[in-house]
């Protein structure tokens, strides 16, 4: 195992940030200290039997994001080992924090727009023509997700049924883009063909929690034809979810959401949302209220582009 070669005044210095904070400023003069990249720094940590996406490390560097989860908080300790530093020393800097109810846990403009363009420059990879349009040979017409969720708020595994239309002759596959939450370790994510479609090529992203892969179809589609297919992603690494959404990227006649939590770990609040972006407030804000078998559903009728899905405030 590959290990850095630390000298012992090194761990000796401790950066005045790191005894009064706050917290980002402390970790940013301890990396410096410390004299690792980000890349170096993940790879310690993953030694470490600890996974964090290295544009998490950033967000938390630059003050974007706060770690807060109890898995985070595990990064931060294996962290404070990694830079040299006392027990301890960056988690008390930590603190409590405080955000709206209505806007709990929703990262900024800046980081969905890094983290998105970040998974989405794996597309490339899985084309001869970089920079295409991907998908464009098919229409969304109906999806059913339907995710899973473990006791401890986590989303363990995610079922999605399409039903798409091809625009012209030669359709043979789809491509999918996910977007996880922040933290999530996507190596540790597998996709599973299981109806009308086999896996293809698959790509992880390295600095930010996304894929993209493919699932092929055994035949061309011709113009006008519809055909459904199904498929299942198990994340065994997942961190406490905060929302479900699916971006729209044309009119689709239908869309069924739903999750099941598990008894010991509900929400407070669910809310069936519709943005036009990502990163804006809900056009469509309803409550919604788990039935039997603790089981919340969302259905959309005629969605434009846009992004729907549900959102789950935590206490």
């Amino acid at each position: 195992m590959y290990q850095e070669r630390e000298e012992p005044s090194a761990r000796r210095a401790v950066p005045d940030a790191v005894r009064s904070g706050p917290f980002h400023r402390a970790l940013s003069e301890a990396v410096e200290h410390r004299g690792l990249s980000l890349s170096r720094i993940r790879a310690h940590l993953a030694a470490r039997g600890v996974s964090v996406a290295e544009s998490t490390l950033s967000y938390w560097q630059r003050g974007h994001r706060h770690p807060s989860t109890p898995r985070s908080l595990d990064v931060v300790r294996a962290l404070e080992a990694v830079l040299g530093l006392p027990p301890d020393s960056l988690v008390v800097l930590i603190g409590p924090q405080r955000r709206s109810p209505g806007d709990d846990h929703r990262p900024s403009v800046v980081e969905l727009r890094q983290s998105w363009a970040e998974t989405c420059s794996l597309l490339d990879e899985l084309s001869d023509s970089p920079g295409a349009v991907r998908n464009s040979k098919l229409d969304v017409v109906t999806v059913v997700d339907v995710l899973t969720m473990t006791g401890q708020g986590r989303t363990s595994e995610i079922t999605s049924t399409m039903v798409v239309r091809a625009r012209e002759p030669g359709a043979d596959g789809f491509v999918v883009t996910h977007q996880d939450e922040d933290g999530t370790d996507m190596e540790a994510t597998t996709v599973f063909a299981t109806d009308g479609c086999r896996r293809g090529r698959v790509r992880r992203s390295t600095s930010s929690p996304g894929m993209v892969f493919e699932l092929l179809f055994d035949r061309s589609l011709a113009e006008g034809e519809t055909h459904t297919f199904a498929f299942t992603m198990r994340l065994a690494a997942s961190v406490r979810s905060t929302c479900f959404h699916r971006t729209v990227r044309a009119r689709m006649s239908a869309y069924l959401l739903r999750i099941r939590f598990d008894a010991a770990a509900i929400p407070a609040r669910c809310v069936k949302t519709v943005r036009e972006r990502e990163e804006l407030a809900p056009v469509v804000s309803e409550p919604l209220h788990p039935g039997p078998g603790a089981t919340v559903s969302a259905y959309f009728e005629d969605l434009g582009v846009g992004v729907a899905g549900i959102d789950l405030i935590w206490e």
